[in-house]
């Protein structure tokens, strides 16, 4: 085919046929006139839980997930108990840390629930928790949210809101095992910049599901980084819209499926005013039996985005058999006046000739599949611009390539 206050809180309530492996999925482009409500989902975005059917798996925004492994997360039946999760914040001084009852103004904002499982964590949740950044405050240190699971099943929610020309790293960190439902919001001032880490690195039986929603404030920049190793199912939904124009979004992401693992990340990409910019690239390597990983990459241009310039990317690198891998972007555009829009999926094993190229120069066979593995992965881990999560995920990597090349 690259010193911090320590401030515990908690935000969460106890509690058709796919392309074989190797394939490219081109995904599809349409110049559409309804919205992205008719387009995307089968109901309309909503905060009440009754809102949305029980889903089946017939339906499109469902058909990769296997329900029958989220633990109840779908039809209500996962009930939330005490040893569910504990969250914990560190921040820099002058940020505020509140823990927040349902009825505060602050929560919602960046979006609604999109699905059964999102409406019902918004239902579910207890106590929220919002981590703000005044306005011009710029943080040399970043803001470290451990999430860790007890072996209950939660309800979470989470707001995270950077004031006019603010500018902050987050690192959200879910270890441990639970069943876990949540929304995360971003919310970004007018010439904000916020980076957001979020970590997936559960133990093995682990249920996650989460919608992440961020708002881009006018010329704010918003880059996501998604990482997952672990858990039994993942199921990850991060969204923009922006807010303003001249607002930038950068999405990157990095997975790696093992065993019986299914890890899915479903994006999108809302370009609702002019002159804005996106950029999303996903890469992910899979091994061992029934390793099936999902990526679905939304993006729609609305009628009044003049100006817009997006693209979008997923790659994927087959380690062993029996994996599988299904990547579909999508494409929706309702004016041509547009900077640029495009996109790009493919799915592959190791390249014979990267592996030749190193062989032939006296590296063994392993340690030259360890170096494309790596290098595979370079570019997206460099995005991360935080030194001991970036030597934390390349120690990650290195132990999960053990069980394929090791």
């Amino acid at each position: 085919m690259a010193e911090a206050q320590n401030s515990p809180t908690s935000g969460f309530a106890a509690a058709g046929g796919p392309p074989p492996v190797g394939s490219t999925t081109a995904g599809s482009i349409a110049v559409a006139a309804e919205s992205t409500v008719a387009t995307r989902m089968s109901a309309p975005p909503s905060f009440d839980v009754a809102d949305f059917p029980v889903p089946h798996g017939r339906e499109e925004e469902w058909r990769f997930t296997p329900l029958e492994r989220l633990r109840g997360l779908h039809d209500g039946t996962a009930v939330a108990t005490g040893e569910g999760v504990k969250t914990a914040v560190e921040a820099p001084e002058g940020v505020r840390v509140e823990v927040v009852g349902r009825d505060d103004a602050r929560l919602g904002r960046a979006g609604k629930p999109v699905d059964r499982v999102a409406a019902q964590a918004y239902s579910a949740f207890e106590q929220a928790s919002v981590v703000t950044v005044p306005k011009e405050t710029v943080l040399t240190e970043p803001i470290r949210i451990a999430v860790h699971g007890e072996g209950g099943a939660a309800y979470g929610h989470q707001v995270i809101e950077l004031g006019a020309f603010a500018e902050a790293v987050v690192v959200i960190d879910h270890t441990g095992d639970a069943v876990l439902a949540a929304n995360v919001e971003y919310v970004l001032g007018d010439g904000a910049k916020l980076t957001v880490v979020s970590i997936q690195d559960w133990d093995e039986k682990a249920v996650h599901v989460a919608q992440h929603n961020a708002l881009v404030g006018r010329d704010a920049s918003f880059k996501s980084v998604v990482v997952t190793f672990g858990g039994d199912l993942v199921r990850l939904h991060p969204r923009v819209a922006y807010a303003g124009t001249g607002g930038e979004a950068e999405l990157f992401g990095l997975y790696f499926t093992d065993a019986g693992q299914h890890q899915e990340h479903r994006l999108l990409v809302d370009h609702n005013v002019p002159h804005c910019k996106s950029n999303v690239a996903y890469k992910g390597a899979l091994q061992g039996d029934d390793a099936h990983a999902v990526w679905i990459g939304d993006v729609l241009i609305e009628a009044k985005a003049e100006g817009t310039d997006t693209y979008e990317m997923n790659r994927n690198l087959v380690l062993t058999d029996g994996a599988r891998v299904d990547s579909v972007p999508n494409l929706e555009i309702e004016t041509g006046e547009i900077v640029g829009a495009g996109h790009a999926s493919a799915t592959g094993r190791f390249d014979d000739e990267q592996l030749f190229y190193l062989m032939a120069r006296g590296i063994p066979e392993q340690d030259a599949r360890r170096l494309v593995v790596r290098g595979f992965f370079a570019e997206l881990v460099q995005q991360i611009g935080v030194p001991d999560i970036e030597e934390r995920l390349i120690a990650k990597i290195e132990e999960e390539l053990e069980a394929s090349v090791g």
